[in-house]
């Protein structure tokens, strides 16, 4: 179509945009992470999002819309049952998930927990939902002294592993997650295992970057699968080979912040190949929007805005660019967790139509169907193409 040969796709994790129809049901009635930030720092200062028509899908304190925006604009709703990364990125990738992953607010059971310990040779702490950065301020001491993991768990269907760098190196600390991956069947089919690494010392342990996110396999072929299968190009950054369990890629940079990974895309962008580059932005979650802090997640979205020109300016002809999000996670509520949102849609490039409306879309796996309609494969999965209205 129009001969595009690429799409970069780059999903601003939790950058939400409220109104989801279901998100009473999820409890994340009103939550709307751009407005609410923006609101909560006095207004967000990005004008080249702004262009493209970000102010131009919901009402933002400091983004006026757009007369014509430079691209196509809109909304994705989830259909799939969650509010998480797996359930969001695999529904981006044409496969909704509408059996909802297992939860643990009470923890993880007792035999489940035992078996897990035998496995690995050791006893755990923790074993209760809890915030990342404060069970290891809790636990960190006594795991130090002990040696023995801390388990947690949070709204989302994860198993999280959290251990000190000096105390558990790192390859033992993604045994373990491996261990828990291959236990986590069945009933108990969580949606990732996360390693979770920290330094430092008691009353100042810090988390490290070298983060592993442990995922399921999607029960069905992705866009990821139908683009290698074609020949084309399948790149991932970020986190994305997790999420996907390394499936359907063709190359991939595990990054473990923003600024590399906006480093990994323009890389992957100047060599000429056809198909997705496909990039996962995670400190707005991971920093920011878990931590309730406005102020940083409206500086990291400023950041992100001020290298948007590079990106563009590295577009080629035969190249569409994607920004979207996986989910919300409004750091101005009192939850710590993801929130039910829609997500913005924004799309750009030299031979995308400017000014065009795309409306709230019935579901995240439109992307997979308008990549699929984009770059010439058969598509069979959900989802329903946007194509032909934003290139001839």
């Amino acid at each position: 179509m129009a001969d595009i040969r690429r799409v970069i796709l780059i999903v601003l994790d939790s950058v939400g945009c409220g109104d989801a129809p279901d998100a009473v049901q999820y409890g994340d009635e009103g939550s709307n992470t751009l407005a609410n930030m923006a609101r909560a720092v006095g207004g967000l200062k990005v004008p080249n999002l702004a262009r493209l028509g970000l102010g131009n899908i919901t009402p933002i304190q400091g983004v006026p819309p757009a007369d014509v925006p430079l691209g196509a604009y809109g909304r994705l709703t989830e259909v799939s049952a969650g509010k998480d990364t797996t359930t969001g990125h695999w529904e981006l990738a044409g496969v909704p998930v509408l059996r909802p992953f297992p939860t643990y607010p009470h923890g993880f059971p007792a035999d489940l927990m035992a078996e897990f310990e035998r496995r690995i040779g050791r006893g755990t702490l923790g074993n209760y939902p809890a915030s990342g950065t404060v069970i290891i301020q809790e636990l960190g001491e006594e795991h130090v002294r002990t040696g023995k993991p801390i388990v947690y768990t949070s709204a989302d269907s994860v198993f999280q592993i959290a251990a000190h760098e000096e105390i558990i190196p790192l390859e033992e600390l993604y045994r373990m997650c491996r261990v828990a991956r291959e236990l986590l069947t069945g009933d108990h089919a969580v949606g990732r295992v996360i390693a979770r690494p920290f330094v430092g010392r008691v009353g100042a342990f810090t988390r490290t970057e070298n983060r592993r996110d442990f995922s399921l396999t999607p029960d069905r072929d992705t866009i990821l699968d139908v683009l290698k299968a074609a020949g084309k190009e399948v790149i991932a950054v970020g986190k994305i080979e997790d999420i996907f369990a390394q499936r359907g890629l063709t190359q991939s940079r595990h990054t473990g912040n923003n600024p590399a990974d906006l480093a990994a895309i323009l890389e992957f962008m100047a060599v000429d190949a056809d198909g997705l580059i496909f990039a996962n932005l995670v400190d707005f979650d991971m920093l920011y929007g878990h931590r309730n802090d406005p102020r940083g997640y409206a500086d990291a979205l400023e950041q992100f805005d001020a290298r948007l020109p590079d990106i563009e300016l590295a577009l080629r002809g035969v190249d569409v660019l994607m920004l979207t999000a996986d989910h919300g996670n409004d750091p101005t509520t009192p939850s710590t967790d993801h929130s039910r949102e829609r997500v913005p849609l924004l799309v750009t490039g030299p031979r995308v139509r400017r000014g065009v409306a795309l409306g709230a879309r019935a579901s995240f796996a439109d992307v997979a169907a308008t990549i699929a309609d984009l770059l010439g494969v058969a598509w069979s999965g959900a989802g329903q193409s946007f194509a032909d209205l934003i290139v001839e």
